[in-house]
């Protein structure tokens, strides 16, 4: 029997939304300087720039990232899947989601393990860090729904649970294998709002997210991770640099 890291674990429950009743959900300064204008560049809180922040409507320099692959076939075919976006699209703030957007990411579709690996430059990974992404080997990860954080308030992701083994969280081993910073959230990025939501449409927000917090969506064995680099974080332009093996194979590039 699989064994998964448990909430306890991991970091969800501490940087979900804290939905206020009676109140709107407004989009959060990150969301509307870094998704927004990629959007809806036309609306009136989008933040095209700031002091500081390498963004420029949505844009920043190449940014790259070791990420968990998720294939949108197997997603798709999901009826937990299929449940939940059925519910969405008649739900009261239907129309202000990107329903175009998932086309465009439909194939770079992945949870993030080791952001801002580097910058410009693709990231070099050592022989060291490749023989210990080997003898990692194949694991295991369930995709659960739907979250909706404290951060980058807008937009709607999956959360991924890794495997556990031998007591240890494998994604922090791959971040611990490749001298990265130990996290507790691993997110895929799904829908994305256009417009803040009213204290209605907040109220079945939160409902939705509630009913649908452990309802897995799909099990996953893992045998590559992506080296992704990306000029956007809704990786609108990415591009796969590398196919990383968790195996024996040989690495594939892209």
């Amino acid at each position: 029997m699989d064994t998964f890291c448990s909430d306890a674990e991991l970091g969800y429950e501490r940087s979900r939304t804290r939905f206020v009743p009676g109140e709107e959900l407004r989009l959060d300064e990150a969301y509307r300087l870094a998704h927004l204008p990629l959007i809806a560049p036309d609306h009136p809180d989008v933040i095209p720039s700031r002091p500081g922040a390498s963004y420029r409507m949505g844009r920043h320099e190449r940014a790259f990232s070791m990420v968990l692959p998720i294939p949108p076939d197997e997603l798709e075919k999901s009826a937990a899947y299929q449940a939940l976006e059925g519910e969405l699209r008649h739900s009261p703030f239907a129309t202000k989601i990107a329903w175009e957007l998932m086309a465009k990411r439909r194939e770079r579709l992945h949870a993030t393990i080791c952001g801002s690996l580097s910058k410009d430059v693709p990231y070099r990974i050592s022989d060291d860090e490749r023989a210990a992404l080997r003898q990692l080997g194949p694991l295991r990860v369930e995709v659960r729904g739907l979250f909706s954080g404290n951060i980058n308030v807008g937009r709607l992701y999956l959360r991924v649970y890794p495997e556990c083994r031998n007591g240890m969280n494998l994604l922090r081993r791959i971040q611990r294998s490749l001298g990265r910073p130990e996290t507790d959230l691993y997110l895929v990025g799904l829908y994305n709002l256009t417009d803040h939501l009213e204290a209605a449409e907040a109220k079945e927000l939160q409902e939705i997210v509630a009913r649908w917090w452990d309802r897995p969506f799909l099990t996953l064995d893992v045998n590559c991770l992506w080296h992704l680099g990306s000029f956007d974080d809704l990786v609108l332009d990415a591009f796969v640099e590398e196919v990383i093996a968790l195996d024996s194979t040989s690495n594939i590039i892209a």
